[in-house]
């Protein structure tokens, strides 16, 4: 490893750019336009020379909002768009099939694709739009591959347009990933890595390698770890995890007491204890306690 290159001390304390928070903060930072850059070629799988953020401002109004968006909204190249963004949290669902996350995303890259200025053009002038999501957990179980891209395409697959294109990078699915040399993965796979594990002291060695291996990583880990020195970023990290933390319980609670209650009406009515704990997910001792 280059002595002069930078690496992440084996015990740094680094604050996790899976937080979305965190994520727009290093890819709008002054200095990591190159960085911005090459995660939006890497992910798009296309030489990108400029891009330029248009909505570099949170838009923080109340902390209870999490209608806060920390998306990268950009122009590319002077013409086309994209939407990078980090999801950390998961969406409530009520079943695996993630339909939830999935309308989310078509309703934001359809909705930037439609609010790009088309007065005074012709349609075949509009620029291309990308919706571009690494998410920290699994969207699509029964694919092995943890990067997704896809456009508008008839049933055998052709392509019908790239008009709007959606890009889903799995940062759950890094395991084969991790058991490749260094100098074997990919840009985007280095990417994952570094956005996955910089924070972990485990990972450690693998990211310093990786950081080794590519310039603007080792430039977005330089940057990582000035933003994880600043107090005001960490009071604003450790209040978000707070929240987020004391959200999940109020839930948790509220729908504890609706199941407690659902089991007491159920025990009035005489039905046994294991058709209970089946209806409610209480344990029996719960129950008995109902």
């Amino acid at each position: 490893m280059d002595s002069n290159m930078l690496v992440l001390p084996p015990d740094a304390d680094i604050l996790s750019p899976v937080d979305d928070h965190i994520f727009k903060t290093l890819m709008t930072h002054p200095e990591a336009k190159p960085v911005l850059i090459d995660v939006l070629s890497s992910s798009m799988n296309r030489n990108v020379t400029d891009a330029t953020v248009r909505n570099n401002e949170l838009p923080i109004s109340d902390d209870n909002e999490k209608g806060e968006r920390f998306d990268v909204n950009c122009i590319i190249d002077h013409k086309d768009q994209a939407d990078v963004e980090m999801h950390g949290s998961h969406i409530q669902e009520v079943d695996d099939s993630h339909t939830s996350f999935i309308n989310k995303y078509i309703y934001y890259l359809t909705d930037l694709h439609s609010s790009q200025p088309s007065k005074g053009k012709k349609y075949r002038e509009l620029a291309r739009t990308y919706q571009i999501t690494f998410c920290n957990y699994t969207i699509y179980p029964n694919r092995k591959d943890y990067i997704t891209r896809s456009a508008m395409r008839t049933e055998d697959g052709e392509l019908i347009t790239d008009q709007i294109n959606f890009i889903l990078v799995e940062l759950s699915k890094l395991d084969e990933i991790l058991k490749k040399p260094v100098d074997k993965l990919t840009p985007l796979e280095m990417w994952s890595i570094f956005f996955k594990f910089a924070p972990d002291v485990k990972r450690r060695d693998v990211v310093n390698k990786v950081i080794a291996e590519k310039g603007e990583i080792a430039m977005a880990g330089e940057l990582l770890m000035e933003i994880s020195q600043d107090e005001h970023q960490r009071a604003k990290y450790r209040s978000r995890r707070m929240f987020e933390t004391d959200k999940f319980h109020n839930e948790a609670t509220i729908e504890e007491r609706a199941m407690l209650k659902v089991a007491r009406n159920l025990k009035a009515l005489g039905d046994p204890v294991e058709k209970i704990m089946t209806v409610t997910g209480l344990t029996a001792a719960e129950v008995e306690k109902a």
